[in-house]
């Protein structure tokens, strides 16, 4: 069966939290939706992240969620197949921009300064405001918004 998801052209890049999200059994409703999520991102090839999103993940899914090293590395290196971006000189000048224009804090600005250097259409953020638009990339919450929604965005 097809996936809701029509992609054509849509790239979703997913950041730090919602990786998160899908490994925390402690909110299993959050859990669910960000799982739907993230599988029809892989159905579709539809997923991107960075290299700033793969090492926060590993870090904090060992050290906060106490995951063995071997389970988040295994994590890791199949997002490697979303291509991560790598946060390079560019990259942070277009933080800096959108840090300055949007008021986000850095790291937030990151977030959306790699989606929009990769090509990403879509952040998938637990922590931005649903809805909002920066650089061409439209903000997503996995709470307020189903993957079928993307494809009406396009």
């Amino acid at each position: 069966m097809a996936s809701p998801l029509n992609t054509s052209g849509a790239i979703v890049f997913v950041d730090t939290h919602v990786l998160l999200a899908a490994d925390d059994a402690f909110d299993v409703a959050r859990q669910t939706r960000v799982r739907e999520w993230l599988q029809v991102l892989w159905q579709r090839r539809a997923g991107r992240v960075s290299t700033q999103v793969l090492n926060a993940y590993y870090v904090s899914a060992t050290r906060h969620f106490a995951m063995p090293q071997g389970d988040a590395r295994a994590k890791l290196r199949r997002y490697q197949l979303w291509q991560p971006w790598q946060i390079d000189h560019q990259t942070v000048e277009t933080a800096w921009g959108l840090e300055a224009r949007f008021g986000l804090q850095y790291w937030d600005a990151l977030i959306v300064a790699a989606a929009a250097q990769s090509g990403a259409t879509h952040v998938l953020s637990l922590d931005l405001p649903h809805g909002q638009q920066m650089d061409g990339v439209t903000i997503l919450s996995p709470l307020q918004a189903t993957p079928a929604d993307v494809a009406l965005a396009d």
